[in-house]
This record gives C-alpha cells, structure tokens and sequence, in this order.
C-alpha cells in the first residue's frame, strides 16, 4: 500500500497548513463560471397563461429588470453590493449577490400587453397570458 499525501491547493497554489484550510475545500464545479451566471427556472403552464417561476433568494422588486423587444423576453437582476465595515475580515466569503439574466423567446400565442410579475419570498412568478382563440363566426343561411 502508498501513502499518498494530500495537500490542499488553491489556484495551484498549496493553502496554508491549518484547520480552516483542510475544513473550507473548494469544489471546483461551484467555481465554475456557468454556475455563477445560471438561475433556475421552472415553466409551468395552465389553459389560459404560461407561468415562469424563477429562483431568486435575496433580492427586491427594484433590483429586477423586465424587458420585452421584438418577442424576446428578457428577465434580469442586479443587487448592489453593500460595502462591510473596513474593521470586519473575513476568513471565508461564499456568499453573494451576482447579477443573472435570462431570456426567453415568445410565440405568437402570448399576449405582450397582458405580461405581469410579482415577486414573493425568493422566487419571481412571471404571468404570460395566451391570447384568446378568435374563432370565426358561424353564419345561418337560410335557403330558399
């Protein structure tokens, strides 16, 4: 049998020899620059609307942006980030408040004008009505 030793690094570079070093290990696929931008998103859709439902914990209304150009639905966000008190040092800093943007391309069903969101408890719910089916009028002749 080997012995293998492991010693930590950090953008290539071996940590420091202590605990807080061996118990916060990076996971690089957190790291990962598609992971940072992604948000997730579920649609759900019912007879009369579509529903986006988009996880955003941490946010208010007016860091949201909502915009619609050409069929192109485009939802973003963006906190500003408070600056810490200059006495305050961090051993390790995880979270925090990235900007995101998502867009989505409407079908001819949707009714642009009618679009609504609100924003509950960490999660966005953008309403996307469908336009009512016009259906031609059926007319009676009578014959004679």
């Amino acid at each position: 049998m080997t012995v293998v030793r492991y010693k930590n690094r950090i953008n290539g570079e071996p940590a420091f020899n202590n605990l807080l070093s061996d118990l916060f290990t990076p996971f690089p696929s957190l790291n990962r620059d598609e992971f940072k931008q992604a948000v997730p998103v579920n649609i759900r859709e019912t007879e009369k609307e579509y529903f986006l439902d988009i996880v955003a914990p941490g946010l208010a209304k007016e860091d949201f942006k909502i915009d619609i150009e050409n069929n192109l639905l485009t939802v973003s966000a963006e906190k500003k980030e408070e600056n810490a008190d200059a006495n305050q040092t961090f051993v390790r800093r995880e979270y925090r408040h990235n900007a995101f943007k998502r867009s989505f391309t409407l079908d001819e069903k949707i009714d642009t004008e009618a679009i609504s969101a609100q924003y509950v408890n960490g999660f966005l719910t953008v309403n996307l009505p469908k336009k009512a089916e016009v259906k031609p009028a059926v007319k009676q002749i009578s014959v004679q």
